[in-house]
């Protein structure tokens, strides 16, 4: 091989690594999800499975519930049939020591932590008398307290990231009082995620570690859904939970000291990243949708 040979392939190859990273940003990237092995957080583990991330699904089921499905281990074992890597660890968040195992796990398995997503959330509509003190305490130990506690564990490793983000599945604050006064304890709850959400942005900018917010347009086929709040007359009128995992992908795949701060809406997400079709991720294509809390 002459020497001129010899430098066009070492910059070939340096073109190609150079394009494949730009291709999948998430590549061997670890990403943390809460809440992971059924509904929103799974669709998201399957998809940043798919641009080459390793998955660590943290959460509490273990065995099969019939009537919400998934475990750890089932959530686990897709992500590694379509080609990823997946760590299942059990974790309710509610429990700092079980989140710092987990979170010991995933840095033992993958050597760090570059992405979380604070998907794990428990839902209570109901108004201030009919919210019994155990189910505020369960709204706030989950969605606030727990949030707060895996962000701050993750934190150290998050810091050590070139590529670290933080997503948390909340509202945009909408202080609209038809959303307070329904449901004040769920309410306020949400807000409060979006708030840290919020906080993490400024608080992390110099790290730095992107922080954002992320929310349906539209009620999300769940089990949350069918079980809780509308059956499948409601699970008609929604989208899948896929449309979530889109946004998130596009939002994860930014450069996180320009992309902080900010409580996205998934499909403005997508139509900002050139997705205008919208009809495939509906559960009825075609057929009308109901419009999500939080949202005028």
């Amino acid at each position: 091989m002459k020497p001129c040979q010899g430098i066009n392939l070492i910059l070939l190859l340096s073109c190609c690594q150079i394009n494949n990273l730009t291709l999948m940003p998430l590549r061997n990237k670890t990403a943390f999800i809460t809440g992971a092995s059924r509904g929103i957080g799974k669709a998201i583990a399957m998809r940043l499975a798919k641009e080459g991330a390793n998955i660590v699904v943290a959460a509490k089921s273990i065995r099969e519930n019939e009537k919400l499905g998934g475990t750890i281990f089932t959530a686990a074992e897709e992500i590694e049939q379509a080609g990823g890597k997946a760590l299942a660890v059990q974790c309710d968040i509610r429990d700092e020591d079980q989140i710092q195992s987990a979170v010991e796990k995933a840095v033992e398995r993958f050597g760090g932590i570059d992405i979380l997503i604070n998907n794990a959330s428990a839902i209570s509509l109901t108004n201030t008398t009919d919210t019994k003190t155990n189910r505020f305490d369960l709204i706030h130990d989950i969605n606030v307290r727990g949030t707060y506690l895996v962000t701050k564990n993750c934190l150290p490793y998050l810091s050590k990231s070139t590529h670290a983000h933080i997503l948390t599945l909340s509202p945009p604050i909408n202080l609209n009082p038809k959303w307070l006064g329904p449901h004040v304890a769920y309410t306020i709850s949400k807000y409060n995620m979006s708030m840290m959400a919020i906080g993490w942005a400024a608080e992390f900018k110099n790290i730095p570690i992107g922080s954002n917010a992320l929310w349906p347009r539209t009620t999300i086929d769940t089990a949350a859904v069918r079980n809780l709040l509308g059956g499948e007359t409601l699970a008609n009128l929604s989208r899948k939970p896929e449309i979530l995992a889109d946004a998130a992908y596009f939002i994860l795949s930014k450069d996180p000291t320009n992309c902080s701060g900010n409580c996205f809406i998934d499909d403005e997400v997508l139509k900002e990243n050139g997705i205008t079709q919208l009809d495939h991720y509906a559960v009825v294509p075609g057929g009308q949708l109901y419009t999500d809390l939080f949202l005028d």
